[in-house]
């Protein structure tokens, strides 16, 4: 049984009830929310999301609106990626940067109105870095956190679900588009989006007060498809390749590093924050890069709360950023940040908690 004690520095998504009474049994604080990891049968969840439709409180993927006249500005500012194309009810993926060029978080941007911007982001303090950007550059445009909470439905599955509670519409939704509708008189945005590989929506409510109202009727909704509870897997999002920044990311990494510069645009205006930063470290090169690492070993052996290092040749080039049981391949796999001299194909050691473990250097997703 999972209890929860709110306090004024970590709060409930509108969904923790539901996610209570569907018997949540254990849940990490992201974003100063909670957030569900666990139900009690994580390989049945796992495969869950593999074959059929999963139902995730994902309320924790907070967001930084932008609302003003230079709300626009203010998003390429922040956003190495050029937006000027963007159009009303489409989401783009933008890896916000440092001005050392530094990754620091990696929100889905929605565009609402020409005035008005929604950031969906990752776990860090946002507000404060877009708040304390427009302050200096004098932008006339409020930053605030509204009352928008995300619930997600991923797995090849859950595409019928939302179609049959909203219409056949939503299969058109190209991928981070979205609408803006109700679903039963409550107001909520549909995008084709969601931390899987799996396909699947994200349901942006916009009244908290109905967290449960709208999780009962898509959980209703889905019964002839099996639907049930579950939270982002993490053998799914290795095995597909999908990167935590904050957890396989440190403080120097850049987008290149981590297969992110195809969501970089280096003739941005002069004045997006890290740009220069990422001009020069595109022009000079990586010294790090991504690949996935392939373990010996029939049994699956737990992540540390820590890096693991790891070694070529005896000399140390990198690091293990995350390691998982994989389902599908019988084998534990994890991510490399590693020495650009040591490619797909090469033979390392990992120094883990139990002693040295050997592996192969992959090219990345796995599946």
């Amino acid at each position: 049984m999972f209890t929860f004690f709110p306090t004024a520095r970590v709060r409930p998504s509108p969904f923790l009830e539901a996610a209570m009474a569907e018997g949540l049994v254990a849940a990490n604080v992201y974003n100063r929310m909670v957030m569900p990891t666990s139900y009690g049968d994580p390989e049945g969840e796992y495969w869950r999301l593999i074959n059929g439709v999963s139902q995730w409180d994902v309320g924790v993927e907070r967001q930084v609106q932008l609302r003003g006249p230079d709300a626009g500005r203010l998003a390429q500012i922040l956003a190495p990626r050029d937006l000027s194309t963007c159009k009303v009810g489409q989401g783009k993926y933008v890896p916000l940067c440092n001005h050392k060029g530094t990754i620091i978080n990696d929100p889905i941007l929605l565009k609402l109105a020409d005035d008005l911007f929604w950031l969906s982001i990752a776990d860090s303090d946002i507000w404060f870095w877009a708040g304390a950007i427009a302050a200096e550059r004098g932008l006339d445009v409020e930053v605030s956190d509204p009352d928008v909470h995300p619930m997600a439905l991923q797995g090849p599955k859950a595409e019928d679900v939302v179609a049959h509670v909203l219409g056949d519409w939503v299969r058109g939704l190209k991928y981070f588009w979205f609408r803006e509708t109700e679903v039963q008189g409550i107001p909520v945005a549909i995008q084709r989006s969601g931390w899987s590989k799996q396909g699947g929506f994200e349901i942006y409510l916009k009244d908290s007060r109905r967290g449960t109202e709208l999780w009962n009727i898509f959980k209703e909704a889905g019964q002839p498809w099996g639907i049930g509870p579950g939270a982002p897997a993490t053998p799914e999002r290795v095995e597909s390749g999908l990167v935590s920044v904050g957890g396989d990311t440190d403080d120097e990494t850049n987008p290149f590093e981590v297969r992110l510069g195809k969501y970089v645009n280096l003739d941005v205006p002069d004045d997006t924050v890290g740009i220069q930063a990422l001009r020069r470290i595109h022009a000079e090169g990586v010294k790090r890069h991504q690949l996935g690492l392939v373990m010996d070993g029939a049994a699956p052996m737990p992540f540390g709360t820590r890096a693991e290092d790891i070694l070529h040749n005896g000399e140390k080039v990198g690091k293990m950023t995350n390691s998982t049981w994989s389902p599908r391949m019988k084998a534990n796999i994890g991510f490399a940040l590693i020495s650009v001299s040591v490619t797909a194909g090469a033979s390392v050691q990992v120094m883990r908690p139990g002693g040295p473990v050997a592996a192969r250097l992959v090219e990345l997703p796995f599946l």
